[in-house]
């Protein structure tokens, strides 16, 4: 079994700023991600996979966590009623 080397701090560092860099793009763009495919590539490129998918699944709970603070928390309607 391969042992994963903990990333170094350069390698972090190169890392949050790919990812801060894609994240602002998608703000800039109203998260259309096909605006920020460059970025994105860079992001998963300079990030291991896993981090990838946890800064993916941080970024929508932040945005639902604004939401929530901007607009409040509105139960979802009854879905799939028959």
């Amino acid at each position: 079994v391969a042992k994963m080397s903990a990333p170094t701090m350069e390698e972090r560092k190169a890392c949050w700023g790919a990812r801060d860099e894609f994240w602002q793009c998608l703000d800039r763009h109203g998260d259309d991600a096909s605006k920020c495919e460059k970025l994105r590539l860079s992001f998963e490129s300079r990030c291991p996979q896993q981090w990838v998918k946890y800064f993916d699944k941080r970024r929508d709970f932040l945005k639902y966590k604004k939401k929530l603070e901007t607009e409040g928390y509105h139960p979802p309607e009854a879905a799939g009623k028959s």
